[in-house]
């Protein structure tokens, strides 16, 4: 493994079962902080394996986090994942348990995405009044709050509108696979989900807009 940005678009795209890594005793079922430890040593020897097992098993929690962070911006949410994995890739090497795995990650993502939040208001034809400021994302708001925040703005949704968000972004389907699903076709998905994306967003900003 190499950390470099060539191998994550692909990673973004295809994810393909993986088999639990083995912890230095041997074992193939590990307890959960067993389990990050290892993948962390293999991480830091340069194991694809252990890395894309990582991937598989945080990219759904970490998007959603990112997408929340963003507020409902889901290229700058899909790039802030990925600016994660490749940070991982070459920084992450000891980690004491499972939960200190997840917070090193989410760490990092609030990192980067102060780093972009900072660029954005630098450049004038970007900046406004509707991006989170570096108090908020540094401060007291914890991860499972602005989980939470998603979660609420995914409620507010209506059902069709949810069940079309969650599967094409957290069970990752592809809009040829909804559009079979459905029984209509892949244009008609990417308006379905575009209508679907501005209504999220809009709900995100309201309820962040309101507790920072």
């Amino acid at each position: 493994m190499t950390a470099t940005t060539t191998s994550m678009p692909l990673l973004i795209r295809e994810q393909t079962p993986h088999a639990p890594v083995e912890a230095s005793s041997g074992q193939t079922a590990p307890d959960a902080g067993a389990e990050a430890r290892a993948l962390a040593a293999g991480i830091a020897r340069g194991d694809e394996a252990a890395f894309r097992t990582l991937y598989d098993r945080y990219h759904q929690r970490l998007f959603r986090l990112a997408l929340v962070m963003n507020r409902g911006d889901e290229p700058l949410a899909q790039d802030l994942v990925q600016s994660v994995f490749i940070m991982a890739a070459k920084k992450l090497r000891r980690i004491e348990s499972e939960e200190h795995l997840w917070n090193w990650l989410a760490r990092v993502a609030r990192q980067q995405c102060v780093k972009t939040l900072r660029k954005r208001q630098r450049d004038p034809s970007i900046a406004n009044a509707e991006i989170l400021t570096d108090d908020y994302l540094a401060g007291a708001q914890s991860d499972s709050f602005l989980e939470e925040a998603l979660d609420r703005a995914l409620q507010a949704l209506e059902t069709d509108e949810r069940r079309l968000v969650e599967t094409f972004y957290f069970d990752r389907l592809s809009q040829k696979e909804l559009a079979e699903q459905l029984g209509t076709t892949p244009k008609g998905v990417s308006g379905r989900l575009e209508r679907a994306r501005e209504k999220l967003r809009s709900l995100m900003k309201r309820a962040l807009s309101h507790e920072a």
